[in-house]
């Protein structure tokens, strides 16, 4: 219909912004920080967070995103460091999603069984960023695509990305599913916390 407004991408936030899985959530955004901090000095500048955002294809104005992000950045510091970036998140996730309860359903206690399903469907999501063509694996091409877009080193090298795929590839097909996925996932998870 005409004059009919479709929703902007940021009416509708991924459900992933806010993993449900506490233990996954910490694990993942030192992940994304470390990512995001390009020269390794501990803190993520305003430059720095907008080439990996202009990576990721979620180009921002520099101005907008420097008045977004100043007031998280302590005093003498020029970029957030991993504590700010915490907060930042957790800010973003209560500003786009409402306040989170932590590990509680409407009868106060969560199911384990639910806590579960809800940890597959974020795993589902992120091996879905992997698996560009939605063939149910990922292979080598679309890992080292991947790992190229997030400006990673791993990304220039084909037998670098084989290595990591030989690694987690545990029936042998030269490539990974999303059960092999799961599991290397999990076992990053174990040895984080």
């Amino acid at each position: 219909m005409e004059g009919e407004k479709k929703p902007s991408a940021l009416s509708r936030p991924s459900p992933s912004f806010r993993l449900r899985c506490a233990s996954l959530n910490a694990v993942r955004l030192r992940r994304v920080f470390d990512l995001f901090d390009h020269n390794g000095d501990g803190e993520i500048t305003v430059e720095e967070l907008a080439l990996a955002l202009d990576r990721l294809g979620l180009g921002a104005d520099l101005t907008d995103l420097r008045a977004t992000i100043d007031g998280y950045i302590q005093p003498g510091h020029q970029g957030l460091a991993y504590e700010d970036f915490e907060k930042l998140h957790s800010a973003l996730g209560e500003a786009l999603f409402g306040q989170e309860v932590a590990g509680e359903d409407e009868a106060g206690v969560r199911e384990e069984e639910e806590e579960e399903e809800e940890e597959d469907g974020d795993m589902e999501e992120a091996f879905k960023v992997f698996d560009e063509d939605g063939d149910g694996f990922i292979s080598a091409a679309e890992l080292q695509a991947v790992l190229a877009k997030l400006g990673l080193p791993e990304g220039k090298s084909m037998a670098r990305v084989m290595e990591m795929i030989c690694s987690v590839d545990r029936n042998h097909d030269g490539r990974v599913d999303f059960l092999e996925f799961k599991h290397m996932m999990r076992s990053i998870a174990v040895k984080s916390s």
